[in-house]
């Protein structure tokens, strides 16, 4: 499957690189990084700083599409939102982590973890995890709680972690995430917020002395696409979208 787009109101595609040594980030490195990720990717001209000595680089948000990019002290980021097709965002992140080594004097030992995170936003006005339940069942042995009388979920967002490997470096992890609170309930006044559906693959401590950071992005991606197109999306993405499409 190379589009996601059809199978929520909104998807994006995220690289997180963690580590466990401080970033080189004197004002010439962080800007050379800037200005090779916008010589790659033109439309990216908005540059700022956060609090803690962030640095974001980042195309318009008014498309409803567009790419980003950040250094922090111990973390290289990058995410695509609404990308055309997936292989554009993960283009993106290779060239990413293609530059953080030999500007950001980056090894693979400074590795503490790696994720390839896929996330789908659904927006829906209305008590998120009461629609959870209706969309996609509560587990068997908790289920006799929801039939208590005048019950009303105010917590459910299941998570699942799973690890690939023997040493539990390798991991998958998909879990959802609301934004309604108890005030909501109590009111009846919701807004139009999103209920997100997050599938991470990750990696976990440096790497093995012949492997890329690009290397080992493309396993992951390989590992998160799979989850998404053959046990989330026909279980997980399909039943929330059409029973917000039933209210």
């Amino acid at each position: 499957m190379e589009n996601y787009n059809s199978l929520a109101d909104d998807f994006y595609v995220n690289m997180n690189l963690s580590t466990e040594m401080d970033l080189a980030g004197s004002r010439e490195t962080i800007l050379h990084y800037a200005e090779q990720m916008q010589k790659k990717y033109p439309e990216m001209k908005n540059f700022y700083g956060r609090d803690k000595g962030d640095f974001v680089l980042e195309e318009d948000k008014d498309g409803g599409a567009y790419r980003w990019c950040s250094v922090e002290p111990r973390r290289v980021c990058s995410g695509y939102v609404n990308p055309p097709k997936i292989k554009d965002a993960l283009m993106q992140h290779r060239h990413a982590l293609d530059l953080a080594p030999y500007i950001l004097s980056l090894s693979p030992l400074d590795c503490e973890a790696l994720d390839l995170l896929i996330g789908f936003d659904f927006t829906y006005r209305g008590n998120q995890n009461q629609l959870i339940a209706e969309a996609l069942g509560v587990c068997p042995a908790l289920e006799k709680l929801s039939y208590m009388p005048g019950t009303t979920f105010i917590n459910n967002e299941p998570t699942l972690t799973l690890s690939l490997d023997d040493d539990c470096r390798l991991q998958c992890r998909v879990g959802l995430e609301t934004r309604t609170n108890a005030y909501q309930i109590r009111t009846g006044e919701y807004q139009e917020e999103q209920l997100s559906v997050y599938v991470t693959a990750r990696k976990y401590g440096s790497l093995d002395a012949n492997t890329t950071y690009v290397a080992a992005v493309d396993e992951l991606s390989d590992l998160a696409c799979d989850v998404v197109e053959n046990y989330v999306a026909e279980a997980v993405l399909e039943p929330l979208a059409r029973t917000i499409s039933l209210r």
